[in-house]
This record gives C-alpha cells, structure tokens and sequence, in this order.
C-alpha cells in the first residue's frame, strides 16, 4: 500500500533528475503477468458484494407498486439523490473511458465531468420545477402532455431504449469486460455473463434505493486518490512517457503539448474549446436533465429542496473525476509507455488485442499491477460495483419506459400484476440483448471507446435537446413541430452516424482520407449544428401551424409552473401512478389455498408477495402545485451552495485552461 502512495505522490511531487530517476522511470514497463486473485482478494470481493446485496435489500421501499418501484415512494433525500446522481453516471465506461482518453490526450476529457456541475443546477432549478409541476412519471410522458398525440412519446421511447443498448449497456458491459481480462485473465464471455446476470438479479430484486449503498464506491475511490494534485511532477513524467517502440516519421508516439491545458486550439484541436464549452452543453442536457435514468433520481425527492441539494452534491462529486480517474490514467502512461502508449501495431496487437492503440487499459493497468493483495480486490470490488450501478440504472429505467410508455399502452387495462411481471421479464430481455451485442463490442475500435460515446451521443441526442428546451421555454411550440423536427434531426444525425463509421480515422502514420465533413467538423460541433437545424425546424412549423390553446399549457412550461388555473389534457385523463397503483392481492376462492416454494420465489423476484405498504402519493393538480413549495430559509441555502459550486467549477476551469 505505501509503495503505491510512493508512486503516485512522487509523480505529483518530485521534478525530474535524469540521474536518479532513470533508474526506476525510463526502464521498459512490466507486461502484465496475469497477475491473478490471492484469497485476500477474494475475500474482499465477497464481503463487499454480501455487503451490497443487503443493505440493497434492507432498504429496499414499497417495490410492490409501480410508484414504489420506479420512484421509491418520492421519499428519498438529497444525499442518496445526489450519491445516485453520482453513481449512476459512474459505470465502468467511465472508468475505462476517461482515464484512457486521459492517457491519450491528456486533462481536457475532464472537460465533460466539469461541465456537468452547471448542467445540474439547470437540472434542479429550471427541470425539475416543470416535470413536478407537471405531474409526470417519465420523459417521454411530459412531452405526451405538452404537446398532445401519441406518436412523439413513442418515438423517444423507442429512440432512449435504442440509445441505452448501443451507448451505455454495450459500453458498460465492454468496459467492464476489458476490466476483468486484464486483472483476472478470466474467459471474456463467463466473466461478463455472469455480471450481467447477477446485475439483473439486484435490479429485479430490488429498485433504485440501492443509491444508499453505491456510494461506497465513490467514497473509496475517492479516497485513494484523495492526495493527488497537480504539480510539475505530473508533467515532466507525462510528457517524457514516449514508447520504446514508435512509427517511423511520425509524431503520434508523443504526448500532446497541450496535453495539461483544458482550452485546445477551435481547429486542429482535438477537444476544441468551443466544442467544450457550447457543444457539450447540448450533450450533457440532453444526459442530466433529460434523461430518464437520470431525472428519475431527482423525481424520487421528497420535496424540491431536496431535488436542489440532490443536485448540488452531485455537481460537487462531478469535479472529482478528473483527480482520480483522468489524472491516474496519465499516471499509468508514464508508468508504462510500451503498453500504454504504444502505437506500433503488432506491439499493441499482442498487448490489448487491438492494433489501434491501448490507452483504453490505462485504468486496469494501474490497479492491477500497482496495488498490494486486498487492495486490489477492493478496488475490483468497486469496479464491479459501478458496473453493477449504471447497468441496473439503465436497465430500471428502460423497464420504465417499456412499462409505462409502451406496453401499458398496448394493454390500457393491465393490472398492476402484470405491469410488474412485464417490468422484470423486459429486464431479463435486455440482458439477452446484451450478451449478444458482446461479440460486436470485441470487434469494435476499442480504443476510441470514449470518443465512440460522445460521438453517438452527438448524432442522435441533440434533436432530444432541442425539443425538451423548446416545450418548456417556448409555449408557441406545437406537435407538428416538434415531431418533424425530431425526424429532420434523425436524419441527418444517422446519416452522419452511418458516415462517420463507414469513414474510420486513419491509424498511425496513415494518409487521412475522410471527406471533409468528418475531418473539419468535430462532432461536438456538428451537435451544435444538429441542435440549431431541429430548433429551426420546430420554429418553422410552429407558426405555419395552429398553436396549442393555452388551456392545455397549465403547468407544463417555464412561465405557467405556478399556474392555478385548471389544465385540460390533450391526449385525455393521463397515466399516473395513483391510476395504475391496483390490488395486487384480489380476493378469490384460492386466496386459501397454500402456494409451492416455487410459486413464492416467482413471487418476491417479481415485487408481488405480501401486501402493499400503501401507493405512492397521487399527483392531482393540488398536489403538482404544492410540491413546489420550498421553506424560505431551505430555498436559500440551497441558492447559496449552488452558487459556490459554480465558483468553484469557474476556478478550476480558468486554473486549468
């Protein structure tokens, strides 16, 4: 354990001494030695593991409705909101993901963690008022409301659980593969097999309250790099980490000299600090503040308060991934160039498996060959943990919307019964999915992992964006609208998307033959784009077509969230949850009658045995207009600590630009 302090503080503490530093520094890298578990690992792993699994259980609240289920019971405070805010956005893609880029290209990846912080006070100061006030249950259920019909509420169903397949679960699932082979050596397909199975399980058996315990693994990991910090240490290592190995006349071999600045050149440079800073911007709203995996944490608060406060801590453990993730990324370059950093394609061929470089195992890498027996089962633990969190976020809230937005109505009069069995089977489907969609990730350009997320994200949800923004600030906005300009939106998304991945970018040393459209515009440029054609389209036909009555507008935009007056839905009665919330337990001739041990298991996995402990509340106008109240001296505190967030965020920004 002090040997690995000893590493990591001397990189951040010590300047360079040709002399005495070669000795330890500029000696080529171990490759890894399929380092396996000892049974002190192994111990922690299954320690922890119990651990989880039953403080998960134990907290467990009223997952035998569908308002208990999906919004444990609106009764959740700011801290586990702003710990699930966290933890559900820290899946092992994100470990992978960002420390490799970190190793690549250096500190501007954390670029995307900072801008998060201001996403979430837009979040809990501008969303989560409306989507309250508007009494709804999921996403796509606002925009039924605002804008009336069927067919958009389909589509963004159908389009988030298509986006959940393809850039979150395969991410998460290929990250946390790569994790386990280079730790553990084990078969790829076991190994992720039985994660994925045993993640379904806590998800069917449980629900979201499991955010109280995943904030372990923030709070650990937190912890082992509380004591970094930035220092010359860092930088003279980082820029000397060059691979013995390199392509002759050529320059990739070399870290970039902008490799410690967050503001990178608008044109040739690889994270253009417009793109940064206004491109992102659409991506992270799109992410926090309209997402259901996401917004269905803060729509599980108690009261606003505690939505705001929830927010608020969430944007402060957003400022820390670039000190424990992005930063030890670089350190594991420096700690092994070869492997690491390598370019040669046969070198990187034999060390990672993929010839296009090896920055994506900069995380593993470290732990595995860094920490002592103990540690680094816990940190396998952790690992394991954050994928275990964002796959069972994502796979709750695809259960949500299938359930809700898609099966219930196909089958308006389902029972409560059913709607909970077709909530845990689609679950188990998505797994299905999964374990198939696994051979396509090993074939993918693993080390773009990174770039591969944002980049369809940049595609696909800026036209989301753009809608959500229009529906709550601009009340002209009508149905046609919207929907057309989400279908001009899918068009030219996909069409770049198709583009972009029958065009790859040139390895090491190779002639870049893209057309210019993929070459010139960076894709957090090209979301910019996308955003302003969908807003224009919306405009247009707005008002070429007849607008929305104001009457039906009550509480679902910015200006009428404290409206008294009465709303008269578009699309008739909704679907709440104090609708659907039914008798699981209906009186009948066999209610006597004893049932198997099998019958009972299938029972509990599916939510259904014993009573209810009472449905959520019911969302009736009063009740959407009171959430909305805050206590005066609440409502500041939480105005006060927003505010510091944002000069906090300010300050690392400029310290680092």
């Amino acid at each position: 354990m002090l040997s690995y302090y000893a590493i990591i503080l001397k990189f951040f503490f010590c300047t360079k001494d040709t002399d005495s530093s070669s000795s330890w520094f500029t000696t080529e890298a171990p490759r890894s030695t399929g380092i396996s578990l000892e049974t002190a690992d192994i111990t922690v792993v299954v320690i922890y593991f119990i651990f989880v699994m039953v403080v998960g259980i134990w907290v467990r609240t009223n997952r035998s409705t569908v308002g208990g289920y999906f919004l444990a019971g609106r009764s959740m405070t700011w801290w586990p909101i702003g710990a699930s805010l966290m933890s559900s956005n820290v899946g092992s893609g994100l470990f992978i993901g960002l420390a490799g880029t970190g190793a690549a290209g250096g500190l501007a990846v954390g670029g995307f963690e900072w801008n998060a912080s201001w996403v979430l006070v837009a979040l809990g100061w501008v969303f989560i008022p409306v989507y309250i006030s508007a009494g709804v249950v999921t996403m796509p259920e606002y925009l039924a409301k605002r804008f009336g019909g069927q067919r958009i509420r389909i589509y963004m169903s159908v389009l988030s659980l298509i986006l959940y397949i393809f850039t979150k679960i395969s991410t998460d699932i290929f990250s946390g593969a790569l994790f386990i082979q280079v730790s553990l050596g084990w078969d790829l397909y076991l190994s992720t097999g039985i994660l994925l199975l045993f993640t379904a399980a806590y998800t069917v058996a449980g629900k979201h309250t499991h955010t109280h315990t995943l904030l372990c693994p923030t709070i650990i990991i937190i912890n082992v790099f509380i004591d970094t910090a930035l220092s010359n240490g860092l930088v003279i290592y980082y820029m000397s980490a060059v691979p013995s190995v390199t392509v002759t006349n050529t320059t990739c071999h070399l870290p970039r000299s902008d490799a410690f600045h967050m503001f990178r050149d608008p044109v040739s440079g690889d994270l253009p600090w417009p793109g940064l800073v206004f491109g992102l911007t659409v991506l992270a709203t799109w992410v926090w503040c309209t997402d259901q995996v996401i917004v269905q944490r803060s729509l599980s608060a108690k009261s606003l308060s505690h939505a705001k406060a929830g927010s608020v801590l969430g944007g402060y453990l957003k400022l820390l991934p670039t000190f424990f993730i992005v930063m030890p990324g670089m350190i594991s370059r420096a700690l092994f160039p070869d492997e690491v950093g390598c370019v040669d394609p046969d070198i990187c061929q034999s060390v990672c498996g993929a010839s296009v470089g090896c920055s994506n195992i900069a995380y593993p890498k470290l732990v595995v060959e860094l920490m002592p027996v103990g540690l680094r089962g816990l940190m396998l633990a952790v690992m394991l943990a954050a994928l275990m969190s964002s796959l069972t976020s994502i796979f709750n809230s695809s259960a949500t919307l299938f359930t809700l937005d898609l099966y219930h109505r196909a089958r308006p009069k389902a029972s409560e019964r059913e709607l909970m069995i077709v909530g845990r089977v689609f679950i188990l489907v998505l797994v299905c999915v999964s374990l198939l969609w696994i051979p396509v990730i090993q074939t993918a350009n693993s080390g773009q992992l990174f770039d591969y997320i944002q980049s369809v994200t940049s595609f696909l949800a800026p036209p989301i964006t753009a809608v959500f923004l229009m529906a709550i600030f601009w009340p002209r906005a009508n149905e046609q609208g919207a929907f057309w300009g989400l279908m001009t939106g899918l068009v030219v998304g996909v069409i770049r998307m198709v583009l972009e991945f029958s065009h790859t970018a040139p390895s090491c040393g190779q002639p870049d033959g893209r057309p210019a459209v993929l070459a010139d515009v960076h894709y957090l440029y090209f979301a910019l784009i996308l955003l302003a054609l969908t807003c224009l389209v919306i405009v247009v036909i707005s008002w070429t077509t007849a607008p929305i009555p104001k009457e039906h507008l009550y509480r679902l935009t910015w200006r009428s969230r404290y409206s008294q007056e009465p709303r008269i839905n578009l699309t008739g009665p909704p679907m709440t949850l104090d609708q659907v919330d039914c008798d699981l337990n209906p009186v009948s001739s066999h209610d006597h009658l004893p049932e198997s041990w099998c019958r009972r298991t299938f029972l509990w996995l599916c939510g259904l045995t014993g009573t209810t402990t009472g449905s959520a509340p019911p969302l009736t106008e009063n009740s959407e207009l009171n959430s909305l109240h805050e206590e005066p001296l609440w409502r500041r505190i939480c105005n006060v600590n927003a505010l510091l967030l944002l000069a906090v965020n300010v300050f690392l920004w400029g310290y680092f630009a």
